[in-house]
C-alpha cells in the first residue's frame, strides 16, 4: 500500500474546492470562453452553455468525484479497483496521458502570459494592430526564449506538487483562487466603464434567440463547457481520491461547477466591454489572437492602461497555473499508486518527460520550421497536441467515464457511495438518466460533429 503521507488528504473541504475549482479555472475560461461567446453568437451561446453545465457537466463531475472516493487510488487504479479483470483500466491510462499531453502544450501559452505581464507593464506592446500582432510572431518565434518559460511554468508547478496535496496543492490554491477572484471583479468593473462598454455588455447579454437551436452554437456550447471543468481527463477523479468519506460530493461538486461558470461569465464581463471599445474589434477573434494582439492595443490606449494590462496577465498566468498543478497531479498520483514511488520522485520525473514532449510545442510558432507546418496536416505541432487532446481524448474519456458508472458500475452503486455517511443526494433519479442516456449521446454528438467538422 502507498502511505498516506505520499498519497495525500484535502485538510479541509475549502480546500478541496478551491483546488478542484482552481483545476477548472484556466486558459479555457479567460479566453476560451469569450472566443466561443463571440463566435456562437452572443448571448444565445451563453445562455446554451449554461443549459449543458447544469445537465450535462455537472452530473460527469459528480461521477468523476464518486469513482475517485470511492477507489481511493489514480485513475488507472480506480477503475481497475471497481471491475477487476477488465480493460476498464484503460480509461485511466486514457486520463494519465491526457494530463500529460495537455500540460506539454498548455505549459507553452502559460509561458507566453508571463511573458506579457513584462511586456504590457513596460509598454513593449504599442502600435497598430499590425504592428502588434507582428510583436506578438517575433516573440513565439524565438525559440530559447519559449523553452525558458516553459521551464519556468513547469518548475513552478512542480515545486506546487513536492508539498503534497495538503501543504502543496491546497495551500497555494487557498491563496491563488481568492486573489483570482479578486482580480477578475476589479477587472470587471474597470471594463464596464470604458468608452463603447454598453455595446459590448449588450452584444454579451441580449440573446438572439433564433440561434437557440442552431446546432453549432449548442455543439460549441457543450465542447465549451465540458472542456473548462477538466472533465474527461481524470484530474477530478484524482482529487476525488482525496476526499473524506464525511465530505458531500455533491455539495462539492456544485461548488466546484459554480466558482467555475462565474469567472467564465466574469472574464466575458471584461473581454466584452474591453474589446468594443476600440474600433474594428472582431468579437469572433480566436484565442492567442485575440488575447495576444487584441487587448494589447486596448491596455496601451487607456489611463494607466499598463497596469490594467499586467494585471490581467497576472490574472492570466495564475489560471493557468491553476490547471497546470491539476493536469501534473494526474500522472504524479498515478505514478505513486501504481508504481509505488515517492512524490518527489514522481514529480521529477513526469515533470522532465512533460518537458521534453512540450519542447516541439514550444518550438512550432515560428522558431523551427518543421514543428510549425507538419507535413500533410496544414496545422504546427501545438495545435495537433491541443486537437487529439482537447477535441478527443477529454470527450472519448468523459463519455466512457458516463457509460462506466451508468452501464457498468452502476448508478445505484454510485449513488450508495454519494449518500455514505447520510450525505444527502436530491435529484439521484434525475441523475442517474442523465448520466445514463443524455451525458452519453450528447458527449458521443460532439466527438461524431468534430470529426464531420474537420
Amino acid at each position: 500500500m502507498v502511505s498516506s503521507a505520499q498519497r495525500g488528504t484535502w485538510g479541509s473541504k475549502a480546500g478541496f474546492i478551491l483546488a478542484a475549482a482552481g483545476s477548472a479555472v484556466g486558459l479555457g475560461n479567460i479566453w476560451g470562453f469569450p472566443t466561443q461567446v463571440g463566435q456562437g453568437g452572443g448571448a444565445v451561446f451563453v445562455l446554451v452553455y449554461l443549459l449543458c453545465v447544469l445537465l450535462i457537466c455537472l452530473p460527469i463531475m459528480v461521477a468523476e468525484l464518486t469513482i475517485g472516493r470511492y477507489a481511493q487510488l489514480d485513475p488507472v487504479g480506480s477503475f481497475a479497483a471497481i471491475r477487476p479483470g477488465t480493460r476498464w483500466w484503460l480509461v485511466g491510462v486514457l486520463g494519465v496521458l491526457a494530463g500529460a499531453g495537455i500540460l506539454s502544450f498548455y505549459s507553452v501559452i502559460a509561458g507566453w502570459a508571463i511573458a506579457y505581464i513584462w511586456f504590457t507593464a513596460t509598454g513593449a506592446v504599442t502600435g497598430d494592430a499590425e504592428a502588434v500582432s507582428a510583436f506578438f510572431g517575433t516573440f513565439t518565434a524565438n525559440g530559447p526564449l519559449n523553452i525558458g518559460l516553459m521551464m519556468v511554468v513547469l518548475v513552478t508547478t512542480a515545486a506546487v506538487l513536492f508539498g503534497g496535496v495538503q501543504s502543496g496543492i491546497e495551500r497555494v490554491t487557498k491563496l491563488m483562487m481568492p486573489a483570482l477572484i479578486a482580480l477578475l471583479l476589479i477587472l470587471a468593473m474597470r471594463a464596464i466603464t470604458l468608452p463603447g462598454a454598453s455595446e459590448g455588455l449588450a452584444y454579451y447579454l441580449r440573446p438572439d434567440f433564433s440561434r437557440l437551436l442552431d446546432p453549432t452554437v449548442i455543439n460549441a456550447a457543450l465542447g465549451q463547457a465540458f472542456f473548462s471543468l477538466s472533465l474527461g481527463m481524470g484530474a477530478m477523479l484524482t482529487y476525488g481520491s482525496y476526499l473524506s468519506k464525511r465530505e458531500s460530493i455533491v455539495t462539492a461538486a456544485c461548488w466546484v461547477v459554480a466558482l467555475d461558470t462565474s469567472m467564465a461569465l466574469l472574464a466575458g464581463f471584461i473581454i466584452f466591454p474591453s474589446g468594443f471599445s476600440i474600433a474594428g474589434f472582431d468579437p469572433s477573434a480566436s484565442g492567442p489572437g485575440l488575447i495576444f494582439a487584441v487587448l494589447p492595443r486596448l491596455f496601451a490606449t487607456l489611463p494607466g492602461g499598463h497596469l490594467f494590462g499586467a494585471a490581467f496577465f497576472i490574472l492570466l498566468t495564475m489560471a493557468a497555473l491553476s490547471s497546470t498543478i491539476s493536469l501534473l497531479e494526474v500522472p504524479v498520483a498515478h505514478f505513486i499508486d501504481a508504481h509505488k514511488w515517492s512524490r518527489r520522485r514522481a514529480v521529477l520525473l513526469v515533470t522532465i518527460a512533460v518537458f521534453l514532449i512540450g519542447i516541439p510545442s514550444a518550438l512550432a510558432n515560428g522558431a523551427v520550421g518543421l514543428f510549425g507546418s507538419l507535413p500533410g496536416l496544414s496545422m504546427d505541432f501545438l495545435s495537433l497536441m491541443a486537437t487529439i487532446w482537447n477535441n478527443f481524448a477529454l470527450p472519448i474519456g468523459g463519455f466512457l467515464t458516463a457509460v462506466f458508472v451508468g452501464w457498468v458500475w452502476r448508478t445505484d452503486n454510485a449513488i450508495e457511495e454519494v449518500m455514505r455517511n447520510g450525505a444527502p443526494f436530491p435529484g439521484r433519479a434525475l441523475w442517474s438518466f442523465l448520466i445514463r442516456w443524455v451525458c452519453p449521446v450528447a458527449i458521443a454528438t460532439i466527438i461524431v460533429y468534430t470529426i464531420a467538422s474537420m
